[in-house]
């Protein structure tokens, strides 16, 4: 006896179905598109895990990116900068900074560069000063334009980011031998400039007239309390005083003739 459930599944398994529906035929006239994977480098993402070679392959593949860094291994992906908790304060600091590179020949000033530092580091501080190679500075510039090394002074205005320029990058320039560090920070209203003696930063201390001294760039001075409330005016009489001052002819004296 013939089953004929069975054979009715049988022929619907072995007769060719004809599609004859005007959407399927629409259909078959439509090329056929391989999907691609547009994104031959991945993207940078805050938190990830890499070497500093792959860090500065997958930087260099973003250019409109925003500002990234490698700080122990990890990235760190910056956020929109204001102008009052950030670039204000960061202008007062490039201007206090660029009027002593302008009177000091053999130091540099970098807004911003990308240090490298160690296999583990690739910081991007907001400011440097450095003293260049031909006056036996630390650090150097590297044939594709970066920076390798530790330059003598670094500073970071730090609103959104303090635990972790007083934290981990702290660390980093201290392990690194970067020999001042100064640290703003904007919303405490405080600014640290610490030291490196030995191993260890130490934070500097104002003299009796609360002025600030650097003691790796003579002359170097600052009223800190100025800077914090923006009296940029006191901020560069003070200045002033220490590039006039016996200190830093010296060291200006020493740096021309390095150069020769």
């Amino acid at each position: 006896m013939i089953d004929e459930h069975k054979t009715l599944f049988i022929i619907l398994l072995t007769t060719p179905i004809l599609f004859t529906s005007p959407i399927y035929n629409k259909l078959a006239m439509v090329t056929f598109i391989p999907r691609q994977n547009r994104l031959t480098v991945p993207p940078l993402e805050n938190g990830d895990r890499l070497s500093r070679q792959e860090f500065e392959h997958r930087y260099a593949a973003m250019p409109n990116g925003p500002k990234a860094e490698l700080i122990e291994g990890t990235v760190y992906m910056a956020a929109a900068l204001r102008f009052e908790p950030h670039a204000e304060p960061h202008a007062d600091l490039i201007g206090w900074l660029w009027t002593y590179k302008i009177m000091t020949p053999g130091v540099r000033l970098g807004d911003n560069p990308t240090i490298r530092m160690d296999q583990d580091n690739e910081p991007q501080p907001d400011v440097v000063l450095c003293l260049d190679e031909s006056v036996d500075g630390q650090s150097s510039i590297s044939s594709d334009g970066y920076v390798e090394g530790a330059p003598e002074l670094i500073a970071e205005i730090s609103a959104s980011t303090a635990s972790i320029d007083l934290g981990t990058k702290r660390q980093v320039y201290r392990r690194n031998g970067v020999q001042e560090y100064l640290v703003w920070r904007v919303f405490d209203q405080r600014l640290d400039w610490f030291c490196l003696q030995g191993d260890d930063y130490v934070a500097l201390e104002s003299d009796a007239q609360g002025i600030l001294r650097s003691q790796v760039f003579p002359g170097l001075w600052l009223d800190r309390e100025a800077l914090i409330v923006g009296n940029m005016q006191q901020v560069m009489a003070v200045l002033q005083a220490g590039l006039a001052s016996p200190e830093h002819q010296a060291f200006v004296a020493t740096l021309t003739q390095r150069r020769m």
